[in-house]
């Protein structure tokens, strides 16, 4: 038996002893407990021999106020029961533990900088579905105990404490550098092998793995551009040759950084469009072998993928692309949680919101755009490319992922292509542009809390 939100009240120490705690007498008879034997209390890798007293006509649990603080608990919360007679264990639970970048002690109003307002949706959500979240950062890793760390709980404002290591990991970490320290990865491999717990979006995905994967599924191959690694001068002739644009993207990059745009002219003259932090920068070529020659240096340190360009629809000659924020559910599967349109700035030619791009729903952004074929149904067929993709990075990428960003496109064709997947998907570019009041919880946070409490078997 599980009980959702299950009121678990926090007892001064005078009032209760540490290795005892006060359950509604209704869970004891339903579990077959007797209140003269000790179970098992565990909540993440929190354990502690515990008596338990039945209170007739009561629907909660009550704890010693340190017992509580041993286990990250500082007020009153709700959660959920399970008790495993087999082991005698009444779990508490889940407990979600995020990993972030960063945090900012020294604002304790505001410890994760931009993040804060996301983090604390989750904390509300958790309420809302009987969990309990804390947030950490590579450094407090490394300073972790066996079977404990220090986090962020909120407790009537933020507020540092040591926790047990969780039943779920939400890998957030937005650094690959960060990501890829020897300390962060062996966290990753022992809270898996000794703890059994999951860890989710646990690596950056690069553009060429990805690519690569999906061609091998048949399903899939339909919505990928050609796509090579730009290897040498030859790669580059043979795309420019059967293409009017290509496109070399760091395999590693995210919001747009380090595109180029190749185009050939007139002749055997190419231009070249480079983002930039304020804009686009243009530079004529008079030949490829020249254009080539100004990028080399860049391939010493950046490995590019060359894709093929496509004849995207525009809105008033800017380009429109689709991000899809597909998420596993309550029952482990590939659902849909939002797609919106992203038309880009008068300055770039790439559509991200941190590059100036601007939102809209996917009919209002075809409706306006110079599509001529495929404009019925195409909200669908993006929604089917997305869940389709999802399942191909699955089946093919042997980690681990709960959520993914998908950035689509539709050619004037109204076929759609697969531009990129992403492992962290910002959580300001998913907001829903029909928003809610500031007090309900997003979709794609719900999700995260539902997929959490899937993992961890409450």
């Amino acid at each position: 038996m599980q009980k959702s939100k299950v009121a678990v009240q926090l007892i001064s120490s005078g009032m209760l002893p540490e290795d005892t705690i006060m359950l509604g007498e209704a869970y004891l008879k339903q579990w077959h407990i007797s209140h003269s034997v000790s179970i098992v209390l565990r909540f993440g890798t929190f354990k502690k021999t515990v008596k338990v007293i039945p209170v007739p006509k009561y629907d909660g649990m009550r704890i010693n106020q340190s017992l509580a603080r041993q286990m990250g608990i500082l007020s009153s919360t709700s959660l959920r029961l399970s008790y495993d007679s087999s082991s005698s264990t009444l779990r508490l639970g889940p407990l979600i533990g995020v990993l972030i970048s960063r945090d900012y002690p020294s604002t304790p109003d505001k410890p994760f900088g931009t993040i804060t307002m996301f983090c604390k949706e989750l904390v509300d959500g958790c309420a809302n579905q009987g969990a309990h979240v804390y947030f950490f950062t590579p450094n407090h890793v490394s300073g972790s105990s066996d079977k404990q760390i220090e986090g962020w709980t909120f407790a009537n404002g933020w507020k540092r404490a040591k926790l047990p290591l969780p039943d779920v990991v939400n890998n957030r970490l937005t650094s690959r550098k960060l990501e890829s320290r020897a300390i962060v990865q062996q966290f990753f491999k022992e809270i898996k092998s000794t703890h059994h717990a999951s860890v989710f979006n646990e690596k950056f995905l690069d553009k060429m793995e990805v690519f690569d994967a999906l061609k091998k599924d048949e399903s899939v191959r339909r919505y990928l551009p050609e796509s090579h690694f730009l290897r040498n001068y030859t790669t580059l002739k043979s795309m420019c040759s059967r293409y009017g644009n290509v496109f070399l993207k760091p395999s590693k990059g995210s919001l747009g950084k380090g595109i180029i745009r190749v185009t050939k002219l007139e002749g055997d003259i190419y231009q070249a469009h480079f983002t930039t932090g304020t804009g686009t920068r243009r530079q004529v070529y008079p030949n490829l072998v020249k254009l080539f020659s100004s990028i080399s240096t860049k391939m010493k340190t950046i490995k590019y993928q060359a894709q093929q360009g496509l004849n995207l629809i525009e809105i008033q000659k800017r380009p429109v692309d689709f991000r899809a924020v597909v998420q596993k559910n309550a029952t482990g599967k590939w659902t849909l949680t939002s797609v919106v349109a992203r038309t880009a700035s008068s300055q770039h030619f790439v559509s991200n919101l941190a590059r100036g791009g601007t939102l809209s729903t996917v009919n209002e952004a075809v409706a306006r755009s110079n599509i001529f074929a495929g404009k019925e149904g195409a909200s669908k067929r993006l929604r089917t490319a997305a869940l389709t993709i999802a399942e191909g990075i699955d089946k093919h990428i042997p980690a681990h992922f709960g959520e993914l960003g998908i950035d689509l496109a539709l050619d004037t064709n109204g076929r759609v292509w697969l531009l990129e997947v992403n492992s962290k998907p910002s959580k300001s570019d998913n907001t829903p542009l029909n928003q809610e009041n500031d007090n309900k919880i997003r979709p794609s946070v719900r999700n995260v809390i539902q997929y959490s409490r899937f993992l961890s078997g409450f």
